[in-house]
């Protein structure tokens, strides 16, 4: 072997190595790029083209929901309780009492969100009295109520909501980065099928958005401000629902002479017919007997 064909031979294999080398490397290079394309056109969104077989025409998978420091889900977050309280009253004047009630709920910054008063079966004044007031007054409130009446029943309750609420906030989190994503896709998308393929897949994550967004303001709405319902009630006057009046025992005592007097007259009316027929019947013997034979 001479050393034109050593040269040549060890160019060739020289020559293969380097292309294995760097095929390998455009192996890896395309591997890591594929990895990394979602969140580099969420990030950029700048000159990449979408063609109909890179549109998502499914729904896209929520984003799991975000941990902290410490591994668990919600962990680190301020607990969520929604205070509620029933109290029923035994007041003077319900009228009054629910006034004084409203006072109460101004004073601590609160608002009555429904009054309802009446009568019960005995036409005795009730009524009932929903207050909101927020969660850092929730107490002295309560005891302000309280002390308007005689307290005959109460009851508290508080509502852990925690999870629910980091659970809702997880979602939003989710929908917000759909919509992103589909957006970006949207300002790259030529195709009419599929703009509109795409916008349908943004309505329906925005309908959800707007819900579960929502049930967030519902649930601040109930953690921020507690409920407290009152029910008031008048204690029963002496001698009855009514009380003892002269006048009406008067009234009740001419009223039941005037029913003995109109039943006696219908009983006189009711008998007038068998009189009459009593009357004939006695004359009609007396004829008889005077007309009858005398016997020997």
């Amino acid at each position: 072997m001479n050393y034109r064909t050593l040269a040549l031979l060890i160019i060739c294999i020289a020559a293969i190595l380097i292309a294995g080398c760097t095929s390998a490397q455009n192996g890896v290079e395309k591997s890591a790029v594929m990895q990394v394309a979602p969140s580099t056109v969420e990030n950029s969104g700048a000159g990449v083209n979408y063609g109909s077989s890179d549109i998502v025409h499914g729904p896209m998978m929520p984003v799991p929901a975000p941990t902290v420091a410490g591994g668990e889900p919600g962990e680190g977050i301020e607990q969520k309780i929604i205070k509620t309280a029933d109290v029923s009253l035994q007041v003077p004047n319900v009228t009054m009492a629910a006034a004084s009630i409203e006072q109460i709920a101004t004073q601590a910054g609160g608002y009555v969100s429904t009054t309802n008063i009446g009568t019960d079966y005995n036409s005795q004044p009730t009524g009932s009295v929903e207050l909101r007031i927020p969660a850092a007054g929730f107490d002295s409130a309560l005891a302000g109520v309280k002390a308007v009446g005689t307290v005959t029943s109460i009851s508290t309750q508080g509502q852990d909501v925690t999870a629910q609420y980091v659970d809702v906030q997880a979602q939003i989190t989710a929908y917000q980065n759909q919509l992103a994503q589909y957006n970006l896709i949207m300002k790259n998308a030529t195709k009419v099928e599929d703009v509109l393929a795409i916008q349908q897949q943004i309505d329906d994550v925005q309908t959800n958005l707007d819900r579960v967004t929502g049930q967030l303001k519902y649930l601040n709405s109930q953690v921020d401000y507690s409920t407290i319902t009152v029910s008031l009630s008048q204690p029963q006057p002496v001698g009855g629902p009514q009380g003892h009046d002269f006048v009406t025992a008067i009234n009740d005592g001419i009223a039941g002479f005037f029913g003995v007097i109109d039943a006696i007259i219908v009983v006189v009316i009711s008998i007038i017919p068998l009189v009459i027929i009593g009357i004939i019947a006695y004359a009609g013997y007396l004829v008889w007997k005077r007309n009858r034979p005398v016997k020997p």
